[in-house]
């Protein structure tokens, strides 16, 4: 079918389509508008080719946008195609904010970025321009400087890298994985220390030598008994009771 005679014939089935209940009859005119119009469909997933996506996927949200557009449509109020168009450019629109993103990013984040990303390159085009710094895309936004950061770093965002990623300058077989660090352990034994140091600074004199001989000279509690004149019993239940109020004291 030529260009020309598209709107003449849709015209048609779009005035029969809407006197149609649900059913075979409805469901085979709809396909036939949707063979009519599926170029155009087609000519708008084109614009969104460069993006990243597969031609054919996103050809599959426009028929999706195109099916949805001659449902809604009604054709007392104008051309078919002024109404199509829109709507399965939200279609693809709302495919990219929702779908290719390799990570979650908030829609209003997904906003800033567009913004972000228009302003950079209207920036870049004026004459003389050089790469537009966050304070010059502030400026030609009208957004704070926490969103342009903001918008900035979900640039980052649409798409990530395997952590088994070779790096080309670092040699053969080093990968992403390689460049990240590891958990210190004794980070943990750190922070466990300082928040014990207060409590045990509150101990008495003799609860604190008692609990150094035995955590840090590794005498036995017999020994310390002797050096303290005081029998095993009294020198457990000390170490137990000290152990208890540096433990509390560090919990609170």
């Amino acid at each position: 079918m030529h260009e020309h005679e598209r709107p003449a014939a849709s015209d048609a089935l779009f005035t029969h389509l809407v006197g149609l209940e649900p059913g075979r009859e409805r469901e085979a005119v709809r396909a036939e508008l949707v063979q009519v119009w599926l170029p155009m469909a087609h000519r708008v997933a084109g614009r969104f080719r460069d993006r990243g996506e597969d031609i054919d996927d996103l050809r599959q949200v426009a028929a999706l946008g195109l099916v949805k557009a001659i449902d809604r449509f009604d054709p007392t109020q104008g051309a078919f195609e002024s109404y199509a168009i829109p709507t399965i450019t939200g279609e693809l629109k709302r495919h990219f904010r929702d779908r290719t993103w390799a990570v979650h990013v908030p829609r209003r984040i997904q906003e800033l970025r567009t913004k972000v990303r228009t302003a950079r390159h209207e920036l870049n085009e004026r004459p003389g321009s050089h790469e537009p710094t966050p304070v010059d895309i502030a400026a030609h936004t009208g957004l704070t400087l926490e969103e342009v950061t903001a918008g900035l770093a979900a640039l980052d965002s649409y798409a990530t890298m395997s952590l088994d990623m070779e790096l080309d300058w670092a040699g053969d077989g080093y990968s992403l994985r390689d460049t990240l660090g590891a958990i210190d352990r004794a980070f943990d034994t750190t922070v466990d220390r300082e928040a014990a140091k207060q409590g045990l600074r509150r101990l008495p004199e003799r609860e604190r030598a008692i609990l150094y001989l035995r955590f840090f000279e590794d005498m036995t509690q017999s020994s310390i008994a002797e050096r303290f004149r005081i029998s095993q019993m009294q020198v457990c239940r000390l170490i137990k009771h000290s152990c208890a109020r540096v433990r509390e004291e560090a919990l609170a």
